[in-house]
This record gives C-alpha cells, structure tokens and sequence, in this order.
C-alpha cells in the first residue's frame, strides 16, 4: 500500500511536565513519571491518502498504557477510528496505526516497534479543537482531553510520535480522562504535547520473475 498522512497532533500522559520520556536538551528519553504511563493520543489528517483512498478530514484516538516494570514495556491500546470514514477507509487507518504496513510510522510509533497488545478497534465520534495551546480532543462516551496552555519551562523538547524533527511544544492538560472499555483512568495538571506530523509509505516492488 502506498500512502501518506499529515496533519496536526496532541497527546497527553500522566507524567509530570516536562514529560520523562520525551528528548530534553539532545537527551534521549528515559523512564516515565510514575512507572506506568496512561495517556490519549490524538492526530488530525489534514491531508492524507492509501491507494488513492482520499483519508483527508479524518481522525484518530488512541487510549494507551504501559508499565515501565513489565519486561519489554508493552503498550495495551484502544484505537478509535472515524466515525465519517467507510469500511475501506477505515481499514487503511487501521492497517497503518496499527504498523501493518511498511512506513515511516514504524520509527514513531512506540506500539509498532515494541510488544504491543491492541485492545479493540472501534468507530467512533470524535471531535477536536487543535487551536494552539487551547487543544482539546474527545471521543463520546470515552476520551476527554484538554490543554490548559503551555509549559513555562526554556528546555528545547521533541516527541518520537510526531518526530524528533517535527516543532512542536510542551503543554499542560487540566483534564485527562479515560472513562470506557479496558482502558480508564483521571488526571489533571499532567503533561501533554503539540506538533505536526507527517507519515509515509511506498509500495513494495514484486520482484521480476
């Protein structure tokens, strides 16, 4: 499948801010606040296709948890999809957050590369203001997040998820929460993130016969 996504991003843990395991200052990331990560991720296809499969307009949730003290750090995973794309569009997002096709989301998204245990996939509604530094993103009946504003520290933060490459900035979230299926949790005063993202993937060639 060939494809490419790109749009804005924010995310938001349970970590206290600055957020551990991002890149300060050059140094690499390291173990999260608490030992265990809760978080919801959101991304905002501006732009986006699979196969000529127009993927412009939609968006993506995930609820997330790690342990830092189970062997390997597996991440457990709700992905919420779209409730305005189709079937094929659907499978396309699926097929790519989930690392099931060859990309550059391989080297961001940490569930890809590491164990990984994915706990359902499910249509949803979901709505988003990526308004800078008033970001906030909910998914009906299970995700809310809010962004009270940025974080005052002066240190040059990235993310992997967005990309090392990508600007983006430290912010605060008064409200994390995570109120259905596997997945629930509360925080607020947590830390949070903001950035553009871009993704893509090419089709293998077959070899000739």
């Amino acid at each position: 499948m060939s494809w490419r996504v790109s749009g804005t991003y924010v995310e938001s843990c349970n970590c206290d801010a600055p957020c551990p395991c991002r890149r300060i200052d050059g140094a690499p990331g390291g173990r999260s606040t608490h030992g265990i990560c809760d978080g919801a991720l959101c991304w905002q296809i501006v732009d986006g296709h699979a196969d000529g499969l127009d993927l412009s307009g939609l968006k993506v949730v995930m609820a997330t948890r790690y342990s830092d003290d189970e062997k390997g750090s597996p991440w457990s995973w709700m992905l919420y999809l779209d409730e305005r794309g189709d079937a094929d569009q659907h499978r396309a997002l699926e097929q790519i957050w989930s690392g099931r096709v060859a990309g550059a989301q391989l080297e961001h998204f940490p569930w890809a590369w590491k164990p990984s245990h994915l706990l359902g996939v499910e249509p949803a509604q979901i709505e988003l203001d990526h308004t800078p530094r008033r970001q906030w993103f909910r998914v009906r009946d299970a995700i809310t997040v809010s962004i009270a504003g940025r974080y005052e520290g002066d240190e040059t933060i990235t993310c992997v998820i967005p990309g090392h490459d990508e600007p983006g900035e430290e912010i605060v979230a008064e409200e994390l929460t995570a109120t259905a299926g596997p997945l629930e949790f509360t925080y607020t005063g947590v830390c949070g993130f903001a950035a553009n993202f871009e993704y893509a993937g090419e089709a293998e060639a077959l070899p000739n016969p």
